[in-house]
């Protein structure tokens, strides 16, 4: 544990020193939001071994499962943070982020608990400002639902370009998705890109 959870500092101006020291070096940084058994971290963090990774979750199994992975797997480029998504992008430089992966978030189905969902204008907004010019949010949902609601939010937010984009490869299929497929629902992937010139 104490290799892998982090304890962020309190303010954007202390944190990327913090990462640097954290994974002893100055690289790449991706997030991925709800990484639940950290299969896709996992993945991405070996796709990509000269990014340093960072999955934020409050699922405190999951860190078990993730870390044993990345024991594994020999896995050296994740980091965990146990907390609030919206809290560790508040506590990041603006353009601080190479990409930002939210796969499968908690549609909260029933109209009344909307509200709950992580994708909304406020996230929109807060994920552009922590992306670098031509950094990517990639999202993948199995609610048609959120994924209409997330196409709006996304596709509102002026300095992102994107929307429906094929599976990524390097995205396993988790437990979790496997059921939805099961099930017959249909899975949506999103990508969108930070523009370049902003």
């Amino acid at each position: 544990m104490p290799r892998y959870l982090l304890d962020l500092p309190p303010n954007a101006a202390a944190t990327l020193p913090f990462l640097e020291d954290a994974f002893e070096r100055r690289a790449p940084l991706a997030v991925e939001i709800g990484f639940g058994n950290g299969a896709a971290l996992v993945a991405l963090a070996q796709a990509h071994p000269h990014w340093n990774c960072i999955g934020v979750d409050v699922y405190r199994p999951g860190f078990g499962a993730l870390m044993l992975a990345c024991e594994r797997e020999e896995v050296r480029n994740v980091r965990i943070v146990d907390g609030n998504a919206l809290d560790l992008l508040e506590c990041l430089p603006n353009a601080a982020l190479r990409r930002i992966d939210v796969f499968f978030p908690d549609p909260w189905p029933k109209a009344r608990h909307h509200k709950r969902r992580l994708v909304d204008a406020a996230f929109a907004a807060q994920a552009a400002a922590c992306l670098a010019p031509g950094g990517y949010l990639r999202l993948a949902t199995d609610s048609a639902d959120y994924a209409e609601q997330m196409q709006q939010v996304l596709g509102a937010e002026q300095t992102l370009a994107g929307g429906l984009s094929p599976r990524p490869a390097e995205r396993p299929v988790t437990p979790f998705e496997a059921k939805a497929l099961a099930q017959g629902r249909r899975i949506v992937d999103l990508a969108y890109c930070k523009a370049a010139s902003v």
